[in-house]
């Protein structure tokens, strides 16, 4: 299961987790190579190792090629943590895109301004060892491992940056459609490739359990038409019983356009 998004649909539950409140920004926040690396615990690296072994054996038959070639050009390394500044080097080699630290979950104006200019707010902290299967909360495992492989591919790295675009202009009815819209692509898409439903989404990346029982007959398998999808609510909380199916990453960055120049978020 994932973590909770930038923004919330109105309709969700909500937490008294202090790691689940929005954080403002007040200054500046630390990007690319200016991000300092921690010093992580022995455990700390060691959740990281477990987490990456088991969801690398899985997704080669659960994931999209895309997905995969991007975890293989990342080259996260297996023992220990990645720095962000060096997942932020081949970002930006491959598509334009930087990292930057994000103190915990950000609030949804900042998030989105980031996107905008082709920057991604990820933590630099682990969840504890007793939420490897689910955290409420950031983490780097979601944000690293989940976020960066699909943003090193060019179609998905522009619709992602459009995200960002659009949520300047959104308001009232169509912020809530964009909300949703953002969640079942780049938290819980699928996409159709070689006959079968694959993975793209990182909030189903980066779970074990959400990246096995999503592509099972227990989820129900819509076409990604954007006016649906943004009528469709979601619960955070919960497996996800429907998830939305993409024909090409081409697609998405062109269905995603139309439905926000009709509702007169871009040019």
């Amino acid at each position: 299961m994932n973590e909770k998004p930038p923004v919330l649909d109105p309709k969700l539950q909500t937490s008294d987790d202090p790691r689940c409140i929005p954080i403002t920004l007040d200054a500046p926040i630390e990007e690319g190579d200016a991000i300092a690396y921690p010093t992580y615990t022995a455990e700390e690296h060691e959740t990281w190792r477990i987490m990456y072994a088991r969801q690398r054996a899985l997704l080669p038959t659960h994931a999209c090629q895309e997905f995969l070639d991007g975890m293989a050009q990342l080259k996260f390394p297996d023992d220990r943590i990645p720095a962000l500044r060096d997942v932020s080097r081949e970002l930006d080699k491959a598509t334009g895109w930087t990292l930057a630290r994000s103190p915990g979950l950000l609030h949804e104006k900042d998030f989105f301004e980031l996107l905008a200019r082709r920057v991604f707010p990820s933590t630099d902290y682990i969840r504890p060892r007793t939420e490897l299967d689910y955290t409420p909360a950031p983490d780097l495992f979601h944000d690293i491992f989940g976020h960066c492989p699909m943003i090193t591919l060019p179609a998905f790295a522009n619709f992602y940056q459009r995200i960002g675009q659009a949520a300047a202009k959104a308001e009232g009815d169509v912020r809530v459609g964009l909300v949703r819209i953002y969640w079942f692509t780049v938290e819980f898409g699928l996409v159709h490739q070689n006959g079968k439903d694959l993975i793209y989404g990182n909030g189903i990346a980066s779970s074990f359990a959400e990246a096995k029982n999503s592509l099972t007959d227990a989820v129900e398998k819509r076409p990604f038409i954007p006016d649906k999808v943004a009528q469709q609510p979601y619960d955070i909380w919960h497996m996800q019983p429907i998830l939305f199916v993409i024909d090409s990453f081409e697609h998405l960055e062109q269905s995603f356009d139309d439905w926000a120049r009709r509702n007169g978020l871009v040019k």
